[in-house]
Parts: structure tokens; sequence; C-alpha cells
């Protein structure tokens, strides 16, 4: 679901298909309370849309570069943009039929929310970065797959045989496992999959590799196969060391039928709330001058892995990729220390730690196309002043 793949996954078609397949929004945060993060407080208040500007770059400069997502067709539909500098929301905008509290599917955004958990039950000691991942399937004696670590799962280096894009699309192991064959016991189907290549040694972009960070979370909270038992144990993690303390009210993971959270492509969240996200990594894990996770574990987040250095622990570097890959980001345009949560058909959340400045764009363009929205996201960074 990356947003620079070349495929045609239909988001209408597959979101039609969800009660079907049992998967259900569950445990969702209406009445949680508002974060006192400063970026939470401001995002909160903040006017549906409008533009405010700042003492450097004026209301009309901001217009004239935000404007043509939501007016030229090359941008397809933008439905929601927010601007923070700083901790404050400079500018906001959404298409007609959206606003402020429309929930926007994450895609693959939601990747980098599962590293911060992962983090979190590092920081625990529930989980253990350079430990073979704790996965009862891949423990029986001689199965190679005993030797894959957290780290190369976070890394997208596991050497699982996972096709994240495959000719025809349902071919593609993501599209089997969400809406076909795997879509009621997502975990065991990604898990089941033999190795293609020696833990460590290929980078291999795939959704599958964090449902099976997903399950392997859910199994460090409870030992039951109960399917409800399952959700609510996740749901209780997320929402009191997550979604609570960053005021992130309207985020609704989604789960599959044996209870595992779909921790690779399905959060929803409105606009604001994925901007607070974003605010959360540039401050390093820092809310209202707490220390929600060790900083330790965002240098980890924003360090290249081995075999891609554009992409970090389940986030993606504003760094030049290896021949052959699509470009992902501006690396010649922005500073490396840049880095993007993304999501398929355009789903961003960019950050520049060096300017203060997060970024969210959420709409609906198709990913071979997408290009445009990236280049014009890098405009926009390119006139805010530093910090």
């Amino acid at each position: 679901m990356l947003a620079v793949m070349n495929k045609t996954l239909l988001t209408t078609a597959a979101i039609s298909i969800f009660a079907t397949i049992g998967i259900s929004a569950l445990y969702a945060s209406d009445n949680a309370e508002v974060g006192a993060a400063p970026q939470a407080a401001a995002a909160a208040v903040a006017p549906a849309s409008y533009i405010t500007g700042n003492s450097q770059v004026s209301a009309n400069t901001l217009h004239s570069v935000i404007d043509p997502m939501f007016t030229q067709e090359k941008f397809a539909e933008t439905r929601a943009f927010v601007l923070m500098q700083g901790g404050k929301i400079i500018a906001e905008r959404y298409g007609e039929g959206y606003d402020a509290d429309t929930r926007f599917i994450s895609w693959s955004m939601a990747k980098s929310v599962t590293a911060v958990m992962i983090g979190l039950m590092v920081a625990d000691g529930k989980l253990v970065l350079d430990a073979p991942a704790p996965v009862p399937a891949w423990q029986r004696p001689g199965d190679p797959r005993g030797e894959i670590t957290l780290r190369q799962l976070i890394h997208m280096s596991s050497g699982l045989n996972h096709t994240e894009a495959g000719d025809p699309i349902y071919e593609s192991d993501e599209v089997r496992m969400l809406f076909l064959d795997g879509r009621d016991d997502m975990a065991g189907y990604a898990e089941g999959q033999v190795l293609e290549a020696k833990p460590g040694e290929k980078f291999e972009y795939s959704s599958n590799t964090s449902v099976i960070l997903s399950d392997i979370m859910t199994r460090a909270l409870t030992k039951s196969q109960n399917p409800d038992v399952r959700r609510k144990a996740m749901m209780d993690f997320m929402r009191g060391r997550l979604m609570e303390p960053l005021g992130m009210d309207s985020m609704v993971p989604e789960f599959d039928r044996n209870g595992t959270m779909i921790g690779g492509s399905i959060m929803h969240a409105n606009a604001r709330d994925w901007a607070k996200f974003g605010e959360f990594l540039r401050n390093k894990g820092s809310v209202a001058g707490n220390q929600i996770i060790p900083r330790a574990w965002f240098d980890f987040m924003l360090t290249s892995s081995a075999n891609d250095p554009a992409y970090g622990g389940h986030i993606w570097l504003n760094k030049k990729r290896p021949a052959g890959s699509n470009i992902v980001l501006f690396p010649d345009d922005a500073p490396s220390n840049v880095f993007a949560c993304l999501g398929h058909l355009g789903q961003v959340v960019l950050v520049s730690p060096d300017k203060k400045v997060t970024m969210v764009r959420l709409g609906k363009t198709q990913d071979d196309v997408g290009r445009p929205i990236q280049e014009q996201m890098a405009q926009i960074l390119a006139i805010m002043p530093r910090g």
C-alpha cells in the first residue's frame, strides 16, 4: 500500500466488502480524554478550514501552494490538508463533503503507528528487538524462520515470501491476506509463508509483515485465543499508552475475525489526529514534557535500515534508494532528516524536524500518478522558515 507503488486496488471496492469479511471498527475511543500536549491542544481548538500563515509566510503565499492540491486535476482528489509549525496549525483545508470530524483511512500510515506500539512494548520489556520473533509457528526444530528477529520484521527484511503488488493484483499476498483467503486469520496467513531469502538480507516492503507484528504484540498482552479477548487486550493497550496521551480521540483501528489488529493498513482518524501523531514523532515521543517512549526508540525508527537507506523502522526517510527502486519523498530538495508516514492513494504525514513542521495530506489519488503530491508538499516545505 505504499503510495509510490504502481497498482490499482480500488479503495471503494475494498471498503465495501469489509462488512462481509468480518473486519469491524471496534472500541472507538470517542470518549477518551484529550491529551495535554501543546500540539494536541492547538489542533483541537482550530476552526474547520482556514489559513493564517505566520510572521514569515503570508496567508496568501500559503494559499497559492495549497490551493492547487484541491483544484488541479493532476492531484486527483485531496480531501484534507493540515499544516502545523511549532505545534500550531497555520493552515487547514477540506474538500467538499469532508471536515475536521471526518475519519480518514490510514492505509500504510498505520505501519508507523504499529512501530510506535512495538517501541512501547520493547521499553516495557515485553519484547526484545534482536531476539528471535516470538511466533509459535516458527519455533519448530529446524524451521529457518525461527531466526527472524523483531528488528528484521520492523526493517521489512524478514526474508519471508511476501509479494506486496502482484499482477494481476489479486495474486499479491497483501490483497489475499486482507480480502481473500487470508482475511479471517491474517496473521496466520502472513506467518505461514516460507522464506525466499535469508533473514536480514533482502528488503521486501510488506503489509503482511506489519500484521505479524500486530500478532506478536497481542500475544505479548494475552495468552487467550479468544478473538474478543485479543481485541480488547490490544485496544486497551493502544488506548491507554498512545491514543489518550496524544489526545487522538478519533482513532479507530480495525481487527480481523481472529482478533488481530490490521496494523499494516487499516486505521482511521481525522486529519488533526494524524497531525498529532506527526507531532508526536517530531518531538520523539515527548508529550507536554512527558517522555512517553524513550527517545532512543525514535532514533532507531529514523535510522536507515541495512537494505534500503530510505526506510527506517516502519517509516520512510528522505534519502536516496538503491538503484532500480522507486523514488520516495524528495531527497534532492530537502534535508535527509525529513521523514514521512505514507499510505496507498496518497495518504501522507510529513515531518521536518529542522523547520518544526508537520504536514498532513489525505485523499484519493491513484498510486501510479501520485508523484505530484509529494512534489507539491516539497514546495510547501521549501517556503516554510526554520522553526
